[in-house]
């Protein structure tokens, strides 16, 4: 039987030995599981040595693969040695042209392929250091990784520990930073590099989760989260003074371990995103690179979201509670993110990360995940039952509602701290519950769907009422509104499209903003053009537009629609329409959005052309109605041809046959001066003018008609009484008459002149200013003066 040793003096214990015994042997009690410890650490010392013995036999089989290679080098520095000395001792013995002959030969061929070899030795050498390199320093992780888990190192919570895991971190990031040159420097040496990946991927497997778990073992040890159960709906909507912050609350050796354990979790956060950045940086670019949630603030928000699942079970019906709730939680506790941790973020170098939007953000992300699984679909599925389908159209705007202003609540929060920029499409979906419709875009058509019947039916009441298609908008701030005199039916719809924008805006994504403008907003559009359009039919259907009455009417639809287009013209240059156009924010990638493509014309682009087409055709009419009323009253004096031979009456200035049309003329065009807006009445009476031109033209000048002298200056006065009706909307009236003007300039003319004239052609006509008539026109006006013989 063996010899009991006797114990060692307790002055020789270590500290880490008192603490050891004294977790162990608390009272009397416990010495009765001596026993039992005696095994366990017979154990353990077992494991370690097996540990050692294996660590030993890496460590003897590196030293034969560095021998290997330094026996490699060494040769092939002999090899090198041994052919400098050739060199040396064959140009000692050269003389005259032989050494001329064996410099060109050394210069020639053996100095490149000694080159070769040098850098060849200088490449094998510089493999072979990093490759002992990175396998020290990967042991040495491997070694940090597996004491870190060593259960007692663990239990005691001596300072060791925290100092092991923050050991392995450092060997880590110089790892990586080691790596990180090698794969630009040396991209052929992929193999160590993906090897070398392979093992510290082994050891972060491991790291990573124990450091989560310690992360949530301390949180619960220092009360997180804090008790909700004192939450009454009253008290949501007011900051409390007395919020139980655990992490303000932190003292001493607590404070310090939560301290070491968030540096920590930040700390390999971090090296993860660089092995990421240059594991995929030469393949894809960074744009791959996606934000990723803050680990340690993501464990402080987790805990709290189930402790706020219990009451949230309970308002499913009173949705603004959960959101008045989520709100308190994020706005009590976002101040301690600024004072207390983001000076830890700092400190581990991770870089872009703000602890108040990721705060911000990762509740957000638990709110709208809770809405996706329990909220929409319940709402959602109602509006297929016919006897909630009313109801639940209501509750599901006012849950968007909700849904907004939370989006809003919480922007202001974050853009607060002056870091974030708000009009970045990726902040705004990590801090926008809105972003439900990015995975689930149907839920988007269906609030679009809901958003545009409700806006139909009071657009519909309001153009059903005839006041607001007379009385015109008196805006001041609106600067289009005094040029196209609109009804103030134009600017109720303006309304309604504005409300429509704004709430679109609140969406996070660019693709989506454009498809619920197009789904809600365009055919808001397309109903009140549809309305514009049937008034002018009607008015045309019942009396063609004879009536002064329906002129007016057509003249309001014009303005209202030429308002409208140009409104939304000024706002399409706003840069919120023109992201929409760039294409910056794909929906390709998006599901269930294959079937939607953007116009290239602009969010609007069809709408625009619609009301162009409708704006030219029914000015166009306006001009042909009141041509044929001018035409039919202007038959008696263009089949008159005999007037023009006759003697004029000195007592009339104009020919008598003339005034009645004349004067239907000017008062049909003054009623379409006072209703029509400015550039659209400026279209019409030149269309008409020009219309008038060609009449008079083909059905007297043209129709073989004989003028005396007295015949021109009657044609003539006529003309000009015909201009004066158009002189007050131009200085130059016979501009808008070309072929008439110049008619009249051929048949004032002496016979002499035209004769000897149109005998030299165009070329005569051109400069005597006539440039409308060509050639056989003018000589057929010429054929039909009849000169005096006097």
């Amino acid at each position: 039987m063996d010899a009991i040793k006797p114990l060692p003096h307790v002055s020789s214990f270590s500290a880490s030995v008192f603490t050891f015994l004294d977790d162990r042997f608390r009272d009397a009690a416990d010495l009765s599981q001596s026993s039992g410890l005696v095994s366990e650490l017979e154990t353990e010392i077992s494991e370690l040595n097996q540990r050692l013995a294996e660590l030993n036999r890496q460590l003897e089989s590196g030293l034969a693969s560095y021998a290997s290679f330094s026996d490699r080098i060494g040769g092939l520095l002999i090899g090198v040695n041994a052919k400098l000395a050739d060199l040396s001792s064959s140009t000692s013995a050269s003389d005259g042209g032989k050494e001329e002959e064996t410099t060109e030969h050394v210069a020639g061929e053996e100095l490149p392929s000694l080159a070769k070899e040098v850098a060849q030795v200088e490449s094998v050498r510089a493999y072979a250091e990093t490759a002992l390199k990175l396998d020290t320093l990967v042991g040495d992780i491997e070694d940090a990784v597996m004491s870190s888990l060593n259960k007692n190192l663990r239990t005691s919570r001596s300072s060791g520990f925290e100092e092991v895991r923050l050991h392995a971190i450092k060997t880590l990031q110089k790892t990586e930073e080691i790596l990180s040159l090698v794969a630009k420097r040396h991209p052929r040496w992929g193999r160590l590099v993906s090897a070398v990946d392979h093992r510290v991927d082994r050891a972060l497997a491991m790291l990573r989760p124990q450091a989560i778990a310690d992360y949530r073992a301390l949180l619960t040890s220092l009360g997180w989260p804090p008790q909700l159960s004192n939450l009454t709906s009253s008290s949501l909507d007011s900051k409390s003074d007395d919020v139980q912050n655990p992490l303000f609350n932190m003292e001493g050796n607590l404070k310090s371990q939560y301290c070491g354990n968030f540096h920590a979790l930040c700390s390999l956060q971090g090296l993860q995103l660089q092995r990421k950045s240059r594991q995929l940086g030469s393949h894809k670019g960074e744009n791959v690179l996606f934000h990723q949630p803050l680990w340690a603030v993501e464990e402080l928000v987790n805990p709290l979201i189930v402790a706020s699942q219990r009451h949230f079970a309970k308002w499913s019906e009173k949705p603004e509670f959960i959101f008045a709730l989520v709100y308190k939680i994020t706005r009590d506790y976002v101040d301690s993110m600024d004072e207390l941790l983001q000076p830890l973020v700092d400190k581990a170098k991770l870089a872009g990360y703000s602890c108040r939007e990721e705060w911000v953000s990762a509740m957000v992300s638990s709110l709208s995940l809770y809405l996706v699984k329990e909220i929409f679909p319940t709402y959602v599925g109602q509006l297929n039952e016919p006897d909630l389908s009313s109801e639940a159209k209501v509750s599901l705007l006012h849950l968007i509602d909700l849904m907004i202003s939370f989006d809003k609540r919480v922007q202001s929060l974050v853009s607060q701290s002056g870091i974030l920029s708000l009009q970045e499409d990726g902040n705004l979906l990590r801090i926008s519950s809105l972003s439900v419709f990015c995975d689930r875009p149907d839920w988007l058509d269906i609030w679009a769907e809901i958003e545009l019947d409700e806006r139909l039916v009071k657009l519909k009441a309001e153009m059903d009422n005839d006041r607001n298609w007379t009385v015109k908008v008196q805006d001041e701030l609106i600067s289009t509104s005094n040029i196209y005199r609109p009804p103030i039916v134009s600017s109720i719809l303006l309304q309604h499209l504005s409300s429509i924008i704004e709430r679109s805006k609140s969406v996070p994504a660019i693709y989506l903003r454009a498809r619920f403008l197009r789904l809600a907003a365009s055919p808001t559009i397309q109903k009140f053009l549809d309305s514009l359009l049937l008034r002018c039919q009607e008015a045309e259907g019942l009396t063609a537009l004879t009536e002064n009455n329906d002129l007016i009417k057509v003249s309001t639809s014009i303005n209202a629609g030429h308002y409208i287009e140009s409104v939304l013209e000024e706002w399409c240059e706003d840069v919120f329409f023109l992201e929409m156009g760039t294409g910056q924010d794909s929906s390709q990638e998006a599901p269930g959005l294959e079937n939607f493509t953007e116009p290239s014309e602009g969010i609007f682009g069809e709408e625009f052309e619609k009301l162009e087409k409708f704006r030219q055709e029914w000015i166009n009419k306006l001009s042909v109605v009141v041509l044929r009323g001018f035409d039919a009253r202007t038959r008696e004096y263009i089949k008159n041809r005999k007037q023009w031979q006759e003697k004029r009456d000195k007592e009339w200035t104009v020919s008598r046959a003339l005034v009645g049309a004349l004067d239907y003329l000017q008062g049909k065009t003054s009623i379409i001066e006072e209703n029509l807006n400015k550039a659209d009445f400026t279209a019409t009476w030149r269309s008409l003018a020009s219309e008038i031109d060609k009449l008079f033209f083909n059905s007297i000048l043209m129709a073989n008609v004989k003028f005396s002298d007295d015949g021109v200056e009657r044609f003539r006065e006529d003309m000009e009484v015909l201009y004066g009706v158009f002189r007050a909307w131009c200085v130059r009236p016979e501009g808008f008459f070309p072929k008439l003007s110049e008619g009249l300039t051929l048949l004032k003319m002496k016979e002499k002149q035209v004769k000897e004239g149109l005998s030299r052609g165009e070329k005569w006509l051109h400069e005597n200013g006539v440039r409308h008539l060509n050639e056989a026109e003018a000589k057929k006006i010429a054929k039909s003066r009849v000169f005096s013989l006097v």
